[in-house]
């Protein structure tokens, strides 16, 4: 029988309703009545491991003692030998008992106890872990530089989008976006693109780049008749309202939403043949594809498209992403979104592997996916990067802070209303649109070109230029002197413009490719340089003679300049103007701040000499009339002596840094490459010396631009004395690129000084430890969960190893503890050791493509790539970052420790008040307590449960005078 110890009523009935026992004769009064009953009240709760054990002790103190307090009781027999004493030890003994109950007994009972050990891992875990939470909050932030768009929505639903044309149509919605005062008109009548909101978006995200497109088309395009006639016109803006579902964490719902907007792309389609619903030009092809541009996960899902059963062949030709995480899943807490990223990359990748472009079905599919750089917290912006899935012919990454006329970086929502980024990408997809062709579009080439041309910054390797396109549109007419030809080599600089108060020309011949050096022609000013014919200081030409023979009419250029004057002699050069060829750079003056001021930028052309070597004369024209500012610098330098090429390794540039002395006699351009810095895990700090020029004798201050040549990532810091340098490089968990390079080209540092000012530049970069720490938050965020599981099942298993042995389960900081001492840090050294393993093999060249054991046995599409070699542990590809094991295990250790006394303190938190509302006063009757011990029935007596058991019964005597 069990009898506990508590303050419930149902303990005490279930006493009251027990069978009581004889009462001893001891226990009745000298008349023979039963004596009255001596009761102890005790304040006691409901649960048996609350019962304080003073009180246990007090009442068997009590029970041991005579009914009148001076001894133990008497036997109810008289003359009957003496009882053995009762089966209860002193507290002294117990505790010195073998017994698996008495091991340890305060601590293993204890839930708050807690090990030096323990408090010491935990508090440096803390430690390192608030101090890469403020680094990551503090250090190696980029500066927000985005405005905010204004627009007028109007929204028409499609009701009649149904189940008949869709099995979602009660879940998700579709609807037209029209901007007022500028177009209210619920038909079709341009071209129709669709926006695709990301998890938990919303429709209503599209209206900035709507609002954009609207007022782009009724300020520029609709006012220009020729613009019409090369087929350009308007955009139909259509958006789906996916209900806010969380497509980052369900692979089932991009599927879905994959489906329904395939039904979608058919039934918008389906509108432009409707008369009744559409007012576009008859004599036009209807459409039979739309532009997608999806935000975060509305762009991974746009690629999803292409995959289902449902998809309508060439019904998507265009698209364009912002934020999505195409090459990883953002949260890998769901299968089957894994399983669903695996499928979509893997068909992405063999379709670019066909050899032939007919077996390709994404052949003419266009995908630019654009990033936001570090002020994304949302989404690692390495997740963006394409490089694992589309070739350069078809796609590309780029970032806002490269994009001209942006250069800021935008976080997760702000890409889809900054409205620096809105007016590129709408004039990207106006550029790319042919109405006279029923994809709606231009070839996919000139696509590409369009794209580049308008994302990235024109100094890029895969940049086209097109001066040698261009036929000679310009008859220049100089005097037959050599008076402007300027010496070879030597660099012009123009202070002021319109000094002459007439067009003056300067000429700087141009090299022949015999030169046994490589050169390069730049050229920089803070004038705008436009195409022939506008108002303009400035003008770059690039010449050659040009005899015009007798009868030889002067009407072949469009543009005819004469700087001859009134001299009989003159000399005649056909030039193409460089103006569309033209770079833009933020301005770099004293009162610069930001790359993103509101301030004229800086134009600048570079030119290889092998673009140019069809041309004698570069001709920078000065066509001010009157005395004005300004200043342009222009030369031809080496490549040699432009580029300062460091042989530091990793573990160098990280121990001891890198120092540089630009000289004074120096180009325009000085570019310093760094191949070892390629990782995103690093930060640093570059630091610029001031140049010694005086106060007002430079013309600008030094430039800065970090570049990335795949992806394509530039960041531009305007009047350098101090700069950030962070990148988005080699990331951890990235699969590999689809075409596999030789090695890393590493991060390049593009700097424009002065070079009139005759003073060197010191420049000193540096590791940046605690923005380097900073760094591990975005890349490393789902390790922090990961880790904290294994240290968990890791203690939980010590747990009831203890159980199994011992038959005590001890708590979670005791079996933390033991894990400390043994099982932890063998399982640190051999996950350090694999992560080392797995970094060494990752790095390893790719093998080639298997072909079997005979030649016949391999397949030729197969792809030699292992996509998956970056998944385990860390994920990185440098052997540098092995620490990074026992560092995650220190604060997963903390992280376990904090989280279990938190949930210890909660649960008191909240008993504290059940306590006070259920404790009731119990009454415990001493002489049963007497009785069962003089009885030899009380085995166990602790924590608030008395254990009876009947008395065994006594076997006869051996021997008559043995009782």
């Amino acid at each position: 029988m069990l009898t506990r110890l508590s303050g419930s009523a149902e303990d005490t009935d279930n006493i009251n309703k027990d069978p009581i026992e004889p009462v001893p004769q001891a226990a009745l009064s000298k008349h023979g009545k039963k004596r009255s009953v001596t009761s102890a009240k005790h304040e006691v709760t409901g649960h048996p491991d609350t019962l304080d054990r003073r009180k246990v002790e007090r009442a068997l103190e009590l029970a041991s003692s005579s009914p009148n307090g001076t001894g133990p009781p008497a036997d109810n027999k008289q003359g009957a030998p003496k009882k053995q004493p009762p089966l209860l030890a002193s507290e002294k003994d117990i505790d010195r008992m073998p017994d698996s109950r008495g091991w340890r007994r305060s601590r293993a009972r204890n839930p708050w106890s807690c090990s030096l050990l323990i408090m010491a891992a935990t508090a440096l875990a803390a430690t390192i872990l608030l101090f890469i939470i403020h680094a990551f909050v503090t250090r190696q932030l980029d500066s927000k530089g985005c405005d905010m768009c204004w627009s007028r929505p109007i929204y028409f639903k499609f009701s009649d989008f149904d189940t008949e044309h869709t099995r979602f149509a009660s879940k998700y919605h579709l609807y037209l976006y029209r901007e007022g005062g500028f177009d209210e008109d619920p038909k079709v009548k341009g071209v129709p693109i669709l926006f695709i909101p990301g998890n938990a978006g919303s429709y209503k995200q599209a209206r900035c780049l709507a609002f954009e497109s609207a007022s782009y088309f009724h300020s520029n395009i609709q006012q220009d008749p020729g613009a019409l006639k090369t087929g350009l016109t308007s955009l139909d803006f259509f958006t789906v309202d996916f209900n806010e579902d969380f497509s980052a964490f369900h692979g089932q719902t991009i599927l879905d939403q994959a489906e329904y907007l395939n039904d979608a792309v058919a039934y918008i389609l389906s509108l432009y043949h409707d008369p009744r619903r559409s007012q576009r030009d008859p004599g036009l092809p209807d459409p039979s594809s739309v532009i997608l541009v999806g935000h975060s996960m509305g762009g991974v899902v746009a690629r999803t498209m292409l995959t289902m059963s449902n998809y309508q062949s060439n019904s998507i030709n265009t698209i364009v992403t912002m934020s999505a995480p195409h090459a990883r899943p953002p949260v890998s807490v769901d299968a089957e979104s894994v399983r669903t990223y695996k499928r979509i990359n893997e068909y992405w990748r063999q379709a670019y592997t066909q050899k032939w472009a007919n077996d390709n079905p994404l052949w003419h599919v266009t995908l630019i996916s654009i990033a936001g750089g570090g002020l994304d917290t949302v989404v690692p912006s390495d997740f963006a990067s394409l490089e694992s899935l589309v070739p350069s012919t078809h796609g590309f990454t780029v970032f806002t802070s490269g994009i001209p006329n942006v250069w800021t970086g935008a976080d997760h929502i702000q890409t889809t209303w900054c409205v620096q980024l809105m007016k590129p990408i709408v004039r990207s997809i106006f550029k790319t649109l042919d109405v006279h062709r029923p994809g709606q579009t231009k070839p996919r080439a000139e696509r590409m070109r369009i794209f580049k041309r308008c994302y990235l910054t024109g100094m890029e390797g895969v940049a086209e230029k097109t001066l040698s396109q261009k036929e000679p549109s310009t008859l220049l007419t100089l005097e037959d002197n050599l008076n402007s030809v300027m010496p070879l080599g030597e660099r012009l600089v123009i202070r002021d413009f319109g000094r002459t108060k007439k067009p003056n020309a300067h000429l700087l011949p141009i090299p022949s490719q015999s030169t046994p050096r490589s050169q390069m022609f730049t050229l920089l000013s803070d004038q705008r340089l436009e195409d022939p014919g506008t108002n303009v200081h400035l003008e770059v030409l690039f010449c050659s003679v040009f005899p015009l023979q007798p009868g030889q009419s002067s009407t072949l250029f469009s543009m005819n300049v004469d700087l001859s004057g009134d001299t009989s002699g003159s000399t005649r050069l056909a030039c193409k103007n460089a103006a569309s060829d033209v770079i833009q750079l933020p301005a770099s003056t004293r009162v610069s701040t930001h790359s993103y001021d509101k301030a004229q930028p800086f134009s600048y052309l570079q030119y290889h000499l092998e673009d140019i070597s069809d041309h004698q004369f570069v001709a920078v024209v000065d066509k001010a009339t009157e005395p004005s500012q300004g200043w342009a610098i222009a030369e031809f330098n080496d490549k040699a002596n432009a580029t300062v090429e460091t042989s530091l390794g990793l573990q160098r540039l990280l121990a001891f840094g890198l120092h540089l002395k630009i000289p004074a006699d120096r180009p325009l351009v000085t570019e310093i490459r760094i191949p070892a810095l390629h990782s995103s895990l690093l930060a640093f700090t570059m630091s610029l010396g001031k140049q010694a020029c005086g106060d007002d004798a430079d013309l600008f201050t030094p430039l800065l631009r970090q570049y990335l040549s795949e992806p394509h990532e530039s960041k531009y810091f305007v009047n350098v004395k101090n700069a950030n340098i962070s990148l988005h490089g080699v990331a951890p968990f990235m699969p590999p690129p689809l075409r596999a390079h030789a090695a890393h080209d590493g991060v390049s540092l593009q700097l424009w000084s002065d070079p009139t000012c005759n003073s060197s530049i010191d420049v000193s970069l540096k590791v940046d430890v605690p923005g380097s720490m900073g760094k591990l938050v975005m890349r490393y965020r789902m390790v922090f969960a990961a880790f904290p599981l294994v240290i968990v099942a890791l203690v939980l298993r010590k747990q009831f190893k203890v159980y199994d042995n011992s038959g005590i389960f001890i708590t979670f900081s005791e079996s933390m503890d033991l894990c400390l001492r043994s099982s932890l840090p063998l399982l640190i050294l051999a996950l350090t050791l694999l992560a080392i393993s797995l970094t060494v093999s990752s790095a390893s060249p790719p093998k080639p493509a298997s072909t079997g054991l005979f030649v016949w046995g391999g397949n030729a599409t197969e792809s030699a790539i292992d996509f998956t070699k970056n998944d385990l542990l860390l994920g990185s590809q440098d052997p540098i970052f092995w620490f990074l094991v026992p560092l995650f295990s220190l604060m997963s250790v903390g992280i376990c420790v904090g989280v279990n006394y938190a949930a210890l303190g909660l649960t008191n938190l909240f008993y504290l008040p059940y306590n006070y509302l259920t404790s009731r006063p119990a009454w415990v009757r001493i002489e049963d307590v007497r009785y069962a011990v003089g009885n030899g029935r009380l085995k166990y007596l602790a924590d608030g449960f008395v254990v009876e058991e009947p008395p065994l019964p006594r076997s006869p005597p051996a021997h008559p005078g043995d009782e």
